[in-house]
């Protein structure tokens, strides 16, 4: 028992070295891809209709580093700026499935395999689900959309360096989104690695359609990193026995759906998308599973660690080090201010709403952003720790702040004097 227990600390810093190197190259890359990516470059390219823009939305997704939440935004702003509905569900469909930052973290764990496959499929089941709703949804010419038009950026960002506010997202915004999905990933695979028996998984997940369906049926409804979720996959696939497409499964179905997400794009979208897109991420799941076991089989190769000679140990240990105090510092630091807060008098003037949906720092500027836009309304700020955004303007009208919050698929009400910060909306 007490050798289970050392085993434990043991397994997750051995995964976080492995995965720390190339998770902070891929913080910096996905840095730079924010602030040299800006929504209005998005709108520009892929508007209009066609099989080309699906393509291109679907490519531009994938290395975009947007979680299942934030990007439905992004994609709201896209329907406002005249994209289809196919180009809207491929860049919903492929975004949030990868990143550049998942990608680099996939091949330290599970190789060069996963780390060109996974793209590829989110990429072929973006293309489909996409050129699907192209032909089962015709566009109507009163066929308008819902959301906000994005701006390039947050107000204030003109004047700073780039090289500031690509930092800035890099070590700071990105690590407070993934920070507790990541160290909890990384702690479940450190219980898989030492508590669980070698190949304990393979009778049941080992492979074939039924262990595919039982990945999906767990990755559908629940919400989970695409980034965050690898530690968990490759524990699964290295140590557990898991088949790597029963795992690919998992890895596509989990960042890309979720209950709040399929609610909010049946409620943009319409019921007839939304049930294109849940079944074109499905079979694409599926298909994309049983293709890589298929091909893994021919040529007889095993998803693994990236090569350990590429990266001295020295690095990844340091790297280990800075990572985990950057995470550790995304995660209290937050706290600790929503504790300070808490001493303090409330605004004397403003307007407080509850939101509810929020998780990552993304869908805290796209409410802000939302608010900024309405009618009388001179600033906003938004917590997302707390779900609060204070409003300060004259004659605000607070139902059209609400269904400002809402078009972007979350849930907002007017606070009231019991409501306490953290409150969830009804």
């Amino acid at each position: 028992m007490s050798e289970l227990l050392r085993n434990i600390p043991l397994d997750f810093w051995r995964v976080l070295a492995e995965m720390a190197p190339w998770l902070l190259f891929g913080f910096v890359a996905a840095g730079a891809l924010s602030v040299l990516v800006s929504p209005r470059l998005i709108e520009r390219h892929l508007g209009g209709r066609g099989l080309w823009p699906v393509f291109k939305a679907a490519a531009f997704g994938v290395p975009l580093p947007l979680c299942s939440c934030g990007v439905i935004p992004v994609a709201a702003s896209l329907r406002r700026s005249g994209a289809s509905r196919g180009a809207t569900v491929a860049f919903l469909i492929a975004t949030p499935q990868d990143g550049v930052d998942s990608i680099l973290v996939s091949f330290s764990l599970l190789g060069w395999v996963f780390a060109i496959y996974r793209p590829i499929a989110a990429l072929v089941s973006g293309l489909a689900g996409g050129a699907l709703t192209s032909a089962l949804c015709p566009e109507r010419p009163d066929d308008a959309a819902t959301g906000p038009t994005a701006t390039d950026g947050p107000a204030g960002d003109q004047g700073h360096g780039k090289l500031r506010r690509v930092l800035s997202h890099a070590f700071g915004t990105l690590p407070r989104d993934i920070g507790k999905p990541l160290l909890g990933g990384l702690v479940v695979a450190a219980l898989i690695s030492a508590l669980v028996p070698k190949d304990y998984f393979a009778p049941y997940l080992g492979g074939g359609v039924l262990a595919m369906v039982i990945m999906l049926l767990i990755g559908v409804p629940v919400y989970v990193c695409a980034t965050a979720s690898v530690p968990v996959a490759a524990a699964l696939v290295l140590e557990g026995g898991v088949s790597p497409g029963a795992a690919l499964v998992f890895l596509m179905t989990g960042p890309a759906t979720n209950a709040a997400t399929i609610a909010t794009i049946w409620r943009v979208l319409g019921r007839r998308t939304a049930l294109i897109y849940l079944a074109a991420v499905a079979a694409g799941a599926l298909a994309a599973g049983l293709t890589l076991d298929y091909i893994l089989g021919m040529v007889q190769v095993r998803p693994a660690p990236a090569m350990p000679w590429m990266i001295p140990a020295t690095v990844k240990h340091v790297s280990a080090v800075a990572l985990l105090a950057i995470l550790a510092r995304a995660v209290v630091v937050p706290v600790l201010a929503r504790r300070r807060r808490r001493g303090q008098p409330e605004p004397a003037a403003g307007t407080r709403l509850l939101v509810g949906g929020m998780t990552c720092s993304h869908c805290a500027t796209s409410v802000r952003r939302a608010l900024v836009g309405c009618p009388g309304v001179t600033s906003a700020e938004v917590d997302l720790g707390t779900g609060t955004a204070i409003v300060m303007g004259e004659d605000l009208d607070i139902e059209a702040l609400c269904s400002a919050v809402r078009q972007l698929g979350y849930q907002a009400k007017a606070a009231v004097a019991a409501d306490q910060p953290g409150s969830q909306p009804s």
